[in-house]
């Protein structure tokens, strides 16, 4: 299993900390990985968006340009990155506010409305766990409970009363990408 991801978005989304997460999970389940942030001097607001690879085998370079997966938060990242999606791949977008989609039909296209979920839930943080619950119900790439475990590692201590609303959020976004998945094969 070799798996490339692309997370992208505003600075604040919890995009570098969705992409370390998902690399911490991966550490856990003894796996090979990579995490590698990039965001803009602007910090909150800015762009941001890292690579996380995760496989079995050794990891020849962190430096990639064509991913596997997207999960893309804004639509900036939309516009850059989903042409970076290999042909057959995932791209997971937030279509609370991202309106202009891809058109491509190489790839899948699954639009999640995380964060108008996270408003439902009373918290608007969340947002990236529902999509990490979505990408992961799409992609079996680690196990939620190596997620719980893994944000034990990634929160401060002080947040950690917030692991069950971030496990319901994880389940949230799996239910949301089955829903979105069996709406478009009614569609089609």
């Amino acid at each position: 299993m070799l798996e490339e991801i692309i997370i992208a978005g505003f600075g604040g989304q919890g995009v570098l900390s969705m992409g370390m997460t998902l690399a911490y999970a991966g550490m856990i389940e003894e796996k090979e990985i990579s995490w590698m942030p990039s965001y803009g001097p602007e910090m909150r607001g800015g762009t941001a968006n890292c690579i996380t690879i995760i496989s079995d085998n050794k990891i020849s370079s962190p430096i990639i340009s064509v991913f596997d997966s997207a999960i893309i938060l804004n639509q900036p990242s939309m516009e850059k990155f989903e042409k970076s999606v290999k042909a057959g791949g995932v791209l997971i977008y937030e279509s609370t506010n991202i309106k202009e989609i891809s058109k491509r039909t190489d790839i899948e296209i699954i639009g999640i409305p995380a964060a108008q979920e996270a408003s439902n839930m009373k918290n608007s943080r969340i947002i990236n766990m529902i999509m990490l619950g979505a990408y992961l119900q799409k992609r079996s790439t680690v196990k939620i409970d190596s997620i719980i475990e893994a944000l034990k590692k990634v929160l401060p201590e002080r947040y950690h009363n917030t692991l069950p609303l971030n496990k319901t959020a994880l389940e949230r976004g799996a239910e949301l990408v089955e829903m979105e998945l069996a709406e478009q094969s009614e569609v089609s």
